[in-house]
């Protein structure tokens, strides 16, 4: 059973290439709340940072209901208040910044100076008048035409001198950035002094930005499906739009790291891999998958959005994201599950104190005796989860199910996704499954 989440990592890159069309990178990804974590807080104890987690996630469902051939790169990255932070190199010279890896936004942006309102951060602001590699897009851009929301800047009104495409983005949680829409050389660089460049990618330059970001970071870098992301940019210059991780269990040996891969290293194949179709939606930056059913060790419950109405699963009717830590169902079918588990295990069931999660049992002991529960996913995609994807100890005498009821909108969570190596694959449109040890997988 999981004792602590998965919900957020930084960036830090290292590369083993020199040239700028690169095959693929790998990514290590270390917890927040790991010693190996510079922002390891030894003060807090691993069910509070747990908890915390929990209730990150009920405030990330918000945002997905929001309106409308070269060697291996190597990367590391290191958790932050619920989301991926990314530690690359913007500008040239290249200055390094911290932005939250966000598979639920596309918006690659950081802060800058100068900076009208911004939230408190410990790397230092870039400035793009010290970089030579800066360029703001005219309101005409095909970019600028891809945001919700966008103005143009006159030329006289501009800093540059030109009439200058400027966003404004606005998430669920109601944090937000405006500012100027632009091109900028990304750094990925390593311990090695190799350097990967990544010339004339799209972002935000922002100088009013605010809400519940982290002082640790200096923006967000969106791996959503949409144009305008950090996985679609990268794309055209990484063979294929390809990316896997691999989330190892929060209670293994500290000096293991999970891991994310980009290109032809994000392939998933093999024996016990399985596939299902990503489902084409809107807004087109989330993943979108087809669940059918889910099975608590024989007993196949369908899908149901509404009470009382089950059915095979609707197309498109979840979202998998890595940056939520609980799987969020429809409550009717979440009920269901509850129901099926708890005539399954032969424990007391007790009620969470904080009233978040729905089912839990009094016990001391590791195993209490839970079934598999097989997630089935259109095209036969049959994903079995085992007690660390579904249950978490969030007291020393109590274990709960992890997965919970949502009106809004349903999520595969990071815990279901825990020893699988997840594989995206944007050309193909599909997404893949793979039982692995994710503490061997390199």
């Amino acid at each position: 059973m999981a004792s602590l989440t998965l919900a957020c990592f930084t960036l830090l890159i290292s590369v083993i290439a020199t040239t700028t069309t690169v095959a693929a990178f790998t990514v290590d990804l270390i917890h927040r709340d790991s010693p190996l974590s510079p922002f390891y807080d030894s003060s807090t104890t691993h069910f509070h940072r747990l908890r915390d987690s929990f209730l990150r996630s009920i405030a990330r469902a918000s945002r997905f209901t929001r309106a409308t051939t070269s060697s291996p790169i190597e990367s590391r990255v290191i958790s932050s208040s619920g989301e991926y932070l990314m530690n690359v190199s913007v500008g040239t010279p290249p200055v390094e910044v911290l932005g939250i890896a966000d598979t639920g936004s596309d918006l690659i942006w950081t802060q800058c100076k100068p900076c009208k309102q911004c939230f408190n951060q410990n790397p230092p602001l870039f400035d793009p008048a010290h970089s030579s590699t800066y360029k703001t897009l005219p309101c005409q851009s095909s970019s600028c035409s891809n945001l919700d929301q966008a103005t143009c800047a006159t030329a006289a009104e501009s800093s540059s001198g030109q009439d200058t495409c400027q966003y404004s983005y606005r998430y669920g949680d109601r944090s937000y950035t405006r500012g100027s829409l632009a091109l900028e050389t990304f750094t990925i660089g390593s311990t090695a002094g190799h350097r990967v460049l990544l010339p004339k990618i799209v972002f935000g330059c922002g100088h009013e930005n605010g809400g519940t970001f982290d002082e640790s970071g200096s923006g967000l870098i969106g791996l959503g499906g949409g144009p305008l992301s950090f996985i679609s940019q990268l794309s055209k210059s990484v063979n294929g739009g390809k990316f896997s991780y691999c989330l190892v269990p929060t209670a293994a040996k500290s000096d293991v790291a999970s891991k994310i891969s980009f290109g032809t290293a994000g392939i998933v194949s093999g024996a016990g891999a399985v596939s299902t179709p990503l489902v084409s939606k809107q807004p087109d930056t989330f993943y979108y998958l087809t669940l059918e059913a889910i099975s608590v060790g024989e007993k196949k419950l369908l899908y149901k959005s509404q009470p009382n109405k089950a059915v095979a699963g609707s197309e498109g009717n979840i979202i998998i994201d890595s940056g939520t830590t609980l799987t969020l169902l429809p409550p009717g079918f979440h009920d269901d599950v509850v129901l099926a588990l708890e005539a399954a295990i032969n424990a007391e069931r007790v009620s969470d104190p904080r009233g978040v999660l729905s089912l839990c049992f009094k016990s001391k002991k590791d195993d209490i005796g839970v079934p598999v529960i097989t997630a089935h996913f259109s095209g036969g995609a049959d994903v079995k989860l085992n007690a660390l994807n579904t249950f978490a100890r969030v007291e020393d005498d109590m274990v709960c199910f992890t997965m919970i009821p949502s009106d809004e909108v349903a999520i595969f969570g990071n815990l279901a996704q825990i020893n699988f190596l997840v594989g995206y694959d944007l050309d193909d449109r599909t997404v893949s499954f793979k039982p692995t040890d994710c503490t061997k997988h390199l």
